[in-house]
């Protein structure tokens, strides 16, 4: 698959660039995809969430009333849960929501998103360029001549730019990041994929490596 090389001014350059059809070119698995952005969501949780239980509620442990003869329900002490200020029954506890996934399968998973936007032609691959000095109005400017308006994007740099970094940081629905740190989970998430000519290489290098062709 080859995709027209285009400058931050959205000119055509006469150049193109080959996208590894067993990255870019693959039928998309479903549920490799899933599997990868519910452990990218679950890598994520803090999972600090915690309630107090009875055991762990400031109170006195005596018996507020007599067990019969009062015409109401029996009750212990003050931290039983039905009274305002009791313990929770089986409230949250600190937790760990990660958990592991085989290499090969996220692999698999990036390839399957990254096809489904080549398939979409939600591509754009733009000539290596950096910001003089961080600057959001140069930022949305890029944006805009590569049609993209408000809609959500991913720009993926072959490695990190401060100053391009900081320019994206205010536009809403704009993202950056290096081909390194690529994941399904923002790949599905943006609308149009912008990608660096020497990010390309790097991209097709990465998701080569382990797994060969799916």
């Amino acid at each position: 698959m080859e995709l027209n090389i285009i400058n931050i001014k959205g000119e055509d350059t006469g150049r193109k660039i080959e996208l590894s059809d067993s990255v870019f070119g693959i039928e998309p698995n479903d549920h490799a995809i899933y599997l990868d952005v519910k452990q990218y969501l679950a890598n994520n949780r803090q999972g600090t969430h915690k309630a107090k239980e009875r055991s762990e509620i400031a109170g006195s442990t005596k018996k507020i009333k007599k067990q019969k003869g009062t015409g109401t329900a029996r009750a212990g002490d003050i931290k039983n849960p039905i009274f305002r200020g009791g313990g929770r029954v089986f409230g949250p506890r600190p937790r760990d929501y990660r958990f592991k996934l085989n290499k090969k399968l996220k692999l698999l998973a990036r390839r399957s998103a990254l096809s489904y936007k080549a398939g979409k032609d939600a591509i754009v691959v733009v000539e290596d360029f950096t910001l003089d000095v961080p600057k959001t109005k140069d930022f949305t400017g890029i944006r805009n001549n590569l049609d993209i308006g408000k809609r959500r994007s991913l720009l993926v740099l072959n490695e990190p730019n401060r100053n391009i970094f900081l320019s994206s940081k205010n536009v809403p629905g704009s993202e950056v990041t290096v081909a390194s740190e690529l994941n399904t989970y923002n790949i599905m998430k943006a609308h149009k994929l912008v990608l660096t000519e020497s990010s390309v290489e790097q991209i097709n290098e990465n998701l080569n490596a382990v797994g060969g062709q799916s």
